[in-house]
Order: structure tokens, then C-alpha cells, then sequence
């Protein structure tokens, strides 16, 4: 385990050999300084919220698991300790204790305290790791009030502590104890045989900020995802400080055999369509690099790189593509070259099976790349040395190179499985290429729908549908659509608007599910075409919210269990087909009343009709009521629906800005939110009845109307 480095040295290839023997000090070379760290920390670890707190400990464990890589480790354990530090050990090699002879320092001191230092350059002690540019380590321990270093190796236990990434050691436990200046000591002998290396810090609370916290799901998720790239490494989990739900504390472990093949049936959803392909391979590359020479000048070298790829992926009946890719182990989130070669490489490789078994017509266009990645799991991993990112956070590889040599092996890969003659992989690649062949036709129909609606303009008349009561008003920002239900309601919402700048939109009932539904089916639905139409800005993927007529999208149902569920399809659809108006905050959930208390003897000042929102608040009222000794009606009215109210009801209450009441539509987490709605409104049937089940019984039958 050492901190991360870049710049390559294959001056260093000599002295080491894979089964680790040779790994010393020698391996470690020396950039530069920790100057900057404390002044500019937001540059090493992206910010000093919880995020740049959740980094830090990304950086020691990612070296532990660089280990792992390397065939040295096989059990890693993070321990969230009861004061607010963190610990993780590993069972790996340990980071080199004997002398670094251009420092003169040992090599726990050069890797914890020296920027850009380490074992990974040139790929003499790693031939593939997370770590790349050599501030891992040395940046946690900059930004650490305390940090404590113990590696078995040699036969001892060897420990320096930090504070603030001065070496030396503390009198007792915390960051706040007596600390003296000092270097490595020997604790105490082991068998030789035992390694590995325990770090264990507590953050500086003078760099982040007070709500900067740890996150255990975040942890969870990390450890999990980890584990399934490295097949064989356990990673445990252990909580002792209590950041579960409810303050609880507790352990969990991670360990998947199957890789990423297992990760990929984790992460997929829906239904597959064929079973999970796993595919593999490997290039050679040149590039030209900076190396240390013997005279200790850096000469710029050409060296030859070797690149493994490693895909797994399955097609399903579900329509959206989860595509996760990572370089050694480290998550790439917002893609970069391997990923630009997978998508590439697929495409490709499908139209040219498609046209030579002729599922595609002559007069048909190609297929394109959405088309062929709709309903895909995919999990790309690419392991290569000193890969070239974008920035500490490494969430781009740049490394041009991955494009090339991840294109060829899918293609290759891709094209076997397309075109095999084996019974149940030809069944399982026609299934596969017909569901891309009819996701380009609904795709090519869905444009086709929203050229011939462009061909009028969104303001005329000819082109809305009739039912629309449009507002007068031209200014977007200002102007307000309320979705009805029903016609009942529309007549009272139309004599309680402000026609200047709200319109109404009236809709028969409940839409069509467009989760469980394909695009044609949606853009054949008339409720749902309606809507589009109306808002006038497309949907799906040409979505332009620029060309929405209204600011604000208010769904106004009845306050019943129906009026819930026509709310939560009109939100399934925004979510599908309009998600930019639902990120930007455009959509709202219009809050009608309850209930309508009469005052039989209203003071002065004091409304004759007091409305409530809940039965908890009309219960409150009620009492509030009695013990001011204030009069009412005890025929309370119970609104079933928004057709039961007359205009100045609604208006008052529901429509009119100065006293309506309104829910804005968030989108905070994208993939919880994703979940959720695939959990209520998609195919699976079976998670949905266990949660309605496991949901009764916290379910209050005062509040069913009966």
C-alpha cells in the first residue's frame, strides 16, 4: 500500500520483480513538497464538505485495494471508530519501512508526507492500480489533525504518527495529546510471515466544515462495488460510531466471487433477454513518457503499455441503458475513452449483423447508438498502468489509446455472440437485435410525430387541443398550467382562474402508465399527447425546455386515493419524457383542502370559513376552537373532490397565488428517484406486493374513507 503517483520511471523496472520481493524504498520517488495542501485543499480532494471528507477516506482505502490488484491482499477492513476516526487495515505487503537514500527518510515518511511519491510509477511494484497521480496518502495526512501509521513487515510492527503531517508521535490517544517531533520505531516483533498496514486519522476540523460527515450508504455502496471488481477480496465494514439509521451501529461484509458478471445481474432491473455475456482481451500501446535517466534527468521515452478489458453486459426488456465503468477500480463516472469505445463498438458491430441478416431493411437507416444500448446492463472495466485522467477526482479517462483497443475487443467479442450458431446464443442474439431494430422504428416514429407537430406553431389555436382553456398572457415566466381532473372540475377551476395567466388543461381520469408503456404507446395515448402538445417543448431526449409556453406546471386533483394516483402517473411522465421541467422546478402539486369549518359567530376580522388540510389539523383546529370557546357548525364539510367546491372556494383556496398553497416537485437523488418510480409504476410486479405488504401495517385505518 502506498500513496498514488503518475509520472512514469522505467528506470525503476529493474529492481523489481512481481512476486514483491524486491518492493523497497528504492521504488518511491520523490515530486514534490505538501505546501499547497493545507492552503488549496479543495484542489487535491474536490471540496471540504462531506464530499471532500468521503474522498479522503476513498484515498486510503483505493491504496489498501491497490494491494488487492496486485495479488498481495485479500481482506480489507474499514473501522468508523466511536471518537470520529477512521481506520483501515489491510493484510497486504506494508508500505516500505527501510530508508529512501535520495530523502533519507523511511519510506512510511516519504509516502505520507511527500506530494507525488510512491510505488506505482513506471509499473515496477504495480502493474495496475487506482492511484495515479501520488496524493493520496500524503493529501489525507495534510488534512488530518492525527494520523497513525502501523505496518507489520520484517518480522516488527512498525508506527509513526502524524499531526498534520508532521512525523513523530503522541503521548496518548487523540488528535488534542502531548505530540513529540520524531521518525519510524519498531513497536514490537511478529512472525515474519505476517504483513500489512493499518491507518487510522481523524480529519482536521480546521479545513472542513462543521456538517462535513461520513456517509455509511455512500461507505455501503463504495465497499460493494469494490468487492465485485476484485473477485476473492473481503471487505468489512464496521461501525462503531453509529451512522446507521437511528444512530445504530453494526458490521457488514462484502465478498463476491462471480465479478463483475455478478455485478452486472446486481445492477440490472428488469427482465434479461439473454444471459449475462462476459467479454474479454487485451492490447499494446505507445506513448512517450518523461523517465528519470541515470544522470537524474527526466528524458522523454517511448514505452509500450499493455491494456486489459474486461465487459460484462446483458440485455433486458426494460428501455433504459445502466452503463458503469471503471479503470483498475476506480469509478469513472462521467465516462472517457474506454467508454466511448464500448458504445462505439456496439453500434458498429450491430448494424453490421443486421444488414447481413437482413433485419434491417434496404430503405432503413441505421440503427444508433441508443437504439442498440436501450435496455443494457453493462459493467466496463479496463486495467492498465498509470492511466492518464482528468483531474484527482478521476472521473474521465483520457488515456486515447482505451478507444482503439476496447473497440476491437467488443467488436470482435460482440460480433462471435451475434453471429453464433449455437442453438440458445443464436435464439438470445436475435432477440437482442430485434429489440434494437424496434427501438430504432419507435424512435424514427416518435420524430417523425413531433416534426408533423412542429410543423404549425405551438401558439395556434389549430394546433392545441380544443379542451385547452389558454391564458392570455405571452410571458413563460409568469404564466401557470393547472392539469385537471376532470370535467366536473374544469367548469369551477375555469370560473375561479385568473384567465390572464392561468390556463387549464382538463384529463379524463387516469393517463396511461408510461413506465410499464413504449414510446408509441405514450405518443398514441391522447391524455398524454395532450400534455406534450400543450406544453409545446417535445420530449425525451429533444426535450427543450427553452420552448415550454408555461413556467409552471400545477396538477391539480381531488384529495383522494385516485386523485394520488393520477398525480403520481402525471409524475411518471414528467419523470420519463420531460425530466428537465421536474429538475428545474417547474412542477407543483397543487394542496386543495379537506375540510370547511363554518364559524356560526365570526368576529370582526375573523373568516366565516376556516379551512383545513389534514384530519391531524382539523383536529387541532377543532380544539383550538373549543378552548378559545369560539362557535362552529358541527356539519363540518368533507370535500370528496374539487368538483364539490364552487369558484371562490377554489380560487381561495387552491388557484389564487396570495393564498394557495403549493408542493414543488424535486429531483435530489436521480438514482433513488429512478428506483422509486421503477418500484411503484414498473413491470416487476412481485417487489411492488411485497412493498404495498410490508406497508400495510404501518398504515393508519382512521384515515380510509369508508
Amino acid at each position: 500500500m502506498t500513496a498514488e503517483t503518475s509520472v512514469p520511471s522505467t528506470a525503476l523496472l529493474a529492481g523489481a520483480d512481481r512476486d514483491g520481493s524486491n518492493y523497497t524504498a528504492r521504488h518511491l520517488l520523490v515530486l514534490e513538497g505538501l505546501e499547497a495542501v493545507r492552503k488549496r485543499p479543495g484542489m487535491y480532494i474536490g471540496s471540504t464538505d462531506s464530499r471532500g471528507l468521503m474522498h479522503c477516506l476513498w484515498e486510503i482505502i483505493d491504496n489498501s485495494v491497490d494491494e488487492a490488484l496486485g495479488g498481495y491482499c485479500d481482506h480489507i477492513e474499514v473501522v468508523l471508530h466511536d471518537d470520529g476516526s477512521v481506520e483501515v487495515r489491510d493484510n497486504g505487503r506494508g508500505i516500505p519501512v527501510d530508508v529512501e537514500p535520495k530523502t533519507g527518510l523511511s519510506g512510511v515518511e516519504v509516502v505520507m508526507t511527500k506530494l507525488h511519491a510512491g510505488g506505482k510509477f513506471g509499473g515496477g511494484s504495480y502493474a495496475a492500480s487506482g492511484g495515479l497521480h501520488g496524493v493520496g496518502a500524503s493529501v489525507v495526512n495534510a488534512l488530518s489533525a492525527r494520523l497513525d501509521v502501523e505496518v507489520d513487515r520484517n518480522g516488527h510492527t512498525h508506527a509513526i504518527s502524524f499531526r498534520r503531517g508532521v512525523p513523530g508521535g503522541f503521548a496518548a490517544d487523540g488528535p488534542d495529546a502531548k505530540f513529540e517531533q520524531g521518525g519510524l520505531r519498531k513497536t514490537k516483533r511478529i512472525a515474519k510471515t505476517r504483513t500489512g498496514t493499518r491507518v487510522r486519522y481523524w480529519a482536521d476540523r480546521q479545513i472542513f466544515l462543521k456538517d462535513a460527515k461520513l456517509s455509511l450508504e455512500n461507505l455501503h455502496q463504495r465497499a460493494r462495488q469494490t468487492a465485485f471488481l476484485v473477485p476473492g477480496l473481503t471487505i468489512v465494514v464496521r461501525d462503531e460510531y453509529g451512522l446507521g439509521e437511528g444512530g445504530s451501529k453494526g458490521e457488514e461484509s462484502f465478498r463476491f466471487d462471480g465479478g463483475i458478471s455478478e455485478f452486472c445481474e446486481y445492477l440490472a432491473t428488469d427482465k434479461a433477454v439473454c444471459d449475462v455475456l462476459r467479454f474479454t482481451g487485451q492490447g499494446t500501446f505507445k506513448e512517450t513518457v518523461p523517465v528519470l535517466d541515470d544522470h537524474g534527468q527526466m528524458t522523454p521515452t517511448e514505452v509500450t503499455r499493455e491494456l486489459g478489458v474486461d465487459v460484462a453486459l446483458r440485455w433486458g426488456t426494460g428501455y433504459d441503458t445502466t452503463l458503469k465503468s471503471f479503470v483498475n477500480i476506480i469509478a469513472t463516472p462521467k465516462g472517457g475513452t474506454h467508454v466511448a469505445g464500448f458504445e462505439q463498438a456496439v453500434a458498429k458491430t450491430m448494424n453490421e449483423v443486421l444488414r447481413a441478416k437482413k433485419l434491417l431493411r434496404v430503405a432503413e437507416d441505421d440503427i444508433v447508438k441508443d437504439d442498440a444500448l436501450e435496455g443494457l446492463t453493462a459493467v466496463v472495466t479496463v486495467r492498465l498502468a498509470e492511466p492518464q485522467f482528468e483531474g484527482q477526482t478521476k472521473e474521465v479517462l483520457g488515456t486515447s489509446a482505451a478507444r482503439r483497443i476496447v473497440n476491437t475487443v467488443i467488436s470482435k467479442e460482440l460480433k462471435a455472440f451475434l453471429t453464433s450458431t449455437k442453438r440458445d446464443d443464436a435464439a438470445q442474439a436475435r432477440v437482442v437485435m430485434e429489440k434494437a431494430v424496434a427501438a430504432a422504428r419507435t424512435r424514427i416514429a416518435a420524430r417523425q410525430h413531433k416534426d408533423a407537430q412542429r410543423r404549425k406553431t405551438a401558439l395556434e389555436s389549430s394546433s392545441l387541443p380544443a379542451k385547452l382553456a389558454d391564458c392570455r398572457s405571452d410571458d413563460v415566466d409568469r404564466s401557470e398550467l393547472f392539469i385537471v381532473e376532470g370535467d366536473s372540475a374544469l367548469g369551477t377551476a375555469k370560473l375561479a382562474r385568473n384567465s390572464e395567466f392561468q390556463a387549464l388543461l382538463p384529463i379524463r381520469g387516469k393517463i396511461l402508465n408510461v413506465q410499464k408503456s413504449s414510446v408509441t404507446d405514450m405518443l398514441k395515448n391522447a391524455e398524454c399527447g395532450a400534455i406534450i402538445q400543450v406544453i409545446g417543448a417535445g420530449s425525451g431526449r429533444t426535450f427543450d425546455i427553452e420552448a415550454a409556453r408555461y413556467g409552471k406546471i400545477i396538477m391539480m386533483t381531488d384529495a383522494d386515493v385516485d386523485g394520488s394516483h393520477i398525480r403520481t402517473l402525471l409524475l411518471t411522465l414528467f419523470h420519463r419524457y420531460m425530466r428537465p421541467m421536474v429538475e428545474s422546478g417547474r412542477v407543483f402539486a397543487a394542496v386543495p383542502p379537506l375540510h370547511r369549518i363554518e364559524l356560526t359567530q365570526p368576529k370582526r376580522g375573523q373568516d366565516k370559513y376556516v379551512y383545513t388540510y389534514s384530519d391531524r389539523e382539523l383536529r387541532d383546529k377543532l380544539m383550538e376552537f373549543q378552548s378559545k370557546n369560539i362557535r362552529y357548525k358541527d356539519s363540518i364539510q368533507r370535500y370528496k373532490g374539487l368538483g364539490e367546491m364552487d369558484a371562490d372556494q377554489l380560487a381561495e383556496t387552491t388557484m389564487d397565488p396570495r393564498h394557495r398553497t403549493l408542493r414543488r416537485i424535486n429531483l435530489s437523488d436521480l438514482e433513488s428517484a429512478e428506483q422509486v418510480f421503477d418500484l411503484l409504476m414498473g413491470n416487476d410486479v412481485a417487489p411492488r406486493k411485497e412493498f404495498i405488504s410490508s406497508s400495510a401495517a404501518t398504515l393508519d385505518r382512521s384515515r380510509i374513507d369508508a
